[in-house]
């Protein structure tokens, strides 16, 4: 099957217009950043093509590469181990082309030509749980989830200040010199 530009662009409007698929996508990117899978060749480099697709249990997700720049397959090993699902493929991608002369539109119309290229597409199907134990921001301590967005949040409003007097607790302290420049 081959993939046009037109769904790319649609794929990409969709997950905008969908503030749960934005956030699900921003936790595929998360986990994948977590793998370390960008410290492989070409990976950084992908396009999402599809995606994501949220099941019951998965989240699955296309990315596109030219076919001179086949993302390196070690880094999806890594994947692998923690229960994702890897698909390659070969497909074309079709897209217009800039039009320069009248022989650049299909004849009979006023739509440009199209050209195809070859592409490496790679379906990634995580698991859901995987998706959430990589959470934004949070991190555990002593057993209690601390959200880091939420302490960030109260220092920007001075919280971490509320209470204490200016200088309480610092009556008997000695005053510090500034360093000498």
């Amino acid at each position: 099957m081959a993939s046009d530009i037109k769904s790319v662009i649609e794929n990409t409007k969709s997950i905008y217009m969908s503030e749960s698929a934005l956030q699900m996508l921003m936790d595929f990117e998360r986990v994948i950043d977590e793998m370390n899978l960008y410290a492989f060749e070409n990976w950084k480099t992908g396009e999402l093509v599809r995606g994501p697709d949220i099941g019951k249990y998965r989240v699955s997700c296309t990315f596109m590469w030219p076919l001179t720049k086949m993302p390196d397959p070690a880094g999806a090993e890594r994947l692998l181990q923690f229960g994702a699902k890897i698909k390659w493929g070969k497909d074309w991608l079709t897209y217009p082309i800039k039009i320069k002369s009248a022989d650049d539109f299909i004849p009979g119309t006023k739509k440009a030509r199209l050209a195809r290229t070859p592409i490496w597409l790679v379906d990634i199907n995580l698991p859901k749980s995987l998706l959430k134990d990589i959470q934004k921001g949070s991190t555990e301590i002593m057993d209690q989830d601390i959200d880091l967005g939420d302490v960030e949040d109260a220092y920007e409003q001075g919280l971490d200040n509320e209470g204490i007097a200016p200088n309480e607790g610092m009556q008997n302290a000695a005053p510090v010199a500034a360093p000498a420049v």
